[in-house]
């Protein structure tokens, strides 16, 4: 039980890295630190000429960042975990071929594997994930036959917060991470509380 109420406390302190609006919808979009940067370097991006994935693994963040783009002048297009099928191929081919479409925000999971997207040299992963194969597979689809330019892959990091101790221990526990995030009462069995403190403690 308690190693339950530590994953969902995990949860929440990487939420509120994310947005601090999943939390409490009494913040603002300018609350969230996180936000300002990725408006930053995609209105950098864009002026440079340059096209982006933006990839989080919370599709809750992906619903903020939607209007937050488009209150920018930042036409976007999406692809989740509940994009039909039959319409990934779709938006990937429009995303390639439409250059006045600067930005497509994909959920790390669904964008994770099997997807070409060239039209884009720029990764930026919101929030990090606990396995680097997956972020760097996720990157990978930008980096497909057809690529001529160079590929910048960001990754945007809160720092002092859990989201550093994640990707401190990405090399020394990864098993302990996947462990942690699999979400399952079997996986969670694994986990001392020793390792569980090792995330949060101050």
């Amino acid at each position: 039980r308690l190693r339950l109420a530590a994953f969902e406390e995990l949860l929440r302190l990487r939420q509120v890295c994310a947005d601090p609006r999943l939390l409490d919808p009494e913040f603002t979009a300018d609350d969230s630190a996180k936000l300002r940067a990725l408006r930053e370097l995609l209105d950098e991006a864009v002026d440079g000429g340059h096209r982006a994935l933006v990839f989080s693994q919370f599709t809750s963040v992906l619903d903020l960042l939607e209007p937050a783009l488009a209150e920018r002048g930042l036409p976007c297009l999406r692809l989740d975990g509940s994009t039909p099928p039959r319409d990934r191929l779709a938006i990937c081919d429009r995303f390639n071929a439409d250059s006045t479409l600067p930005v497509l925000l994909i959920s790390l999971k669904a964008g994770g594997t099997g997807l070409n997207l060239t039209g884009a040299d720029t990764v930026i992963h919101y929030d990090p994930w606990w396995n680097p194969a997956v972020e760097a597979q996720a990157t990978d689809r930008a980096h497909r036959l057809g690529q001529t330019r160079a590929v910048t892959s960001y990754k945007l990091i809160v720092a002092g917060t859990v989201e550093e101790r994640v990707l401190a221990l990405q090399q020394s526990k990864a098993g302990l991470l996947a462990d942690f995030f699999a979400e399952s009462a079997a996986a969670l069995e694994k986990i001392s509380l020793a390792d569980v403190r090792q995330l949060l403690e101050d």
